[in-house]
Order: structure tokens, then C-alpha cells, then sequence
């Protein structure tokens, strides 16, 4: 049986995870993180992207949304505010769960809103780098 193919999607400020707001998003890098991912799940074919920006994210999307079995998008702030990246979700084939690594419901009212959740297969938020495994979990049979 084939492995899974499944691509991570990492939206801006991310690059920084480890570094900045610590209390929040941690004290782990997404390197090392994907590391960790990579060793624990050795049956799935796991790729990461990350870029600051909104159109190399959206032509991720279209890169890999016909051919990946799924995807796992961390969108950061363009989640609430980019209709552009909620179309792209839309335009693929391929099956996208959003992730957030803090419980956008528990922040600031502006994060409350997702415009790319209701085009994905799930939601998964606030808890920690963990919300990817979960994410990860969701594709295997």
C-alpha cells in the first residue's frame, strides 16, 4: 500500500515559531517539530511548506491539490482575512484540514472568524504543534 501523501502548508510568521510569542505558540521550532512528525507517522509521505506570502501560498495550493491525498493548512492571520485563499480551498480536489496551533476562538474577536474553514474538511485549533499530529491522524486509514 502506497503511503500517504500529505503536505503541511504554513502561513506568515510561522518561519518563527520557537522564537516569538513563546507563551503562545511555544518553544519548538517547525523544523524540528516536522522532525519529530517525520519519526512518528514513517507510513505517510509528509512535506512541509511555509511562506510569508499570500499568492506562493495559494499557488502551493494549486500545486499539490490534485495530486496530494491532504492537506494540512496553518493559514495564520490570512484565515481571517484572505477570500483569495478561500477560493483556492475551494478550487481543489484535494481534502484540506485547517490547523491552528492557539485556540483562535479564546484570542482577539478579529481572529474568531475563519473564511477558509468552511471549504475544509476540519478544523482542528489550540492545541499546540500537536494540532498537526491530530491533523495527520485524520488522513490515515
Amino acid at each position: 500500500m502506497p503511503a500517504v501523501k500529505i503536505i503541511i502548508i504554513n502561513g506568515p510568521n510561522l518561519n518563527l515559531l520557537g522564537i516569538r510569542e513563546k507563551e503562545i505558540y511555544g518553544t519548538t521550532s517547525f523544523k524540528k517539530y516536522f522532525e519529530y512528525l517525520t519519526n512518528k507517522f514513517p507510513d505517510a509521505e509528509l512535506t512541509c511548506y511555509q511562506s510569508n506570502s499570500e499568492g506562493d501560498i495559494i499557488n502551493k495550493l494549486h500545486e499539490t491539490g490534485f495530486s496530494y491525498d491532504g492537506i494540512i493548512l496553518n493559514a495564520a492571520a490570512y484565515t481571517h482575512t484572505s477570500l483569495a485563499l478561500a477560493d483556492a480551498v475551494t478550487a481543489i480536489n484535494t481534502p484540506v484540514v485547517e490547523v491552528h496551533i492557539s485556540n483562535i476562538f479564546a484570542r482577539e474577536t478579529l481572529r474568531h472568524k475563519s473564511l477558509t474553514a468552511p471549504f475544509c474538511k476540519g478544523l482542528i485549533a489550540g492545541f499546540g504543534l500537536k494540532s498537526y499530529e491530530l491533523a495527520i491522524k485524520s488522513f490515515l486509514p
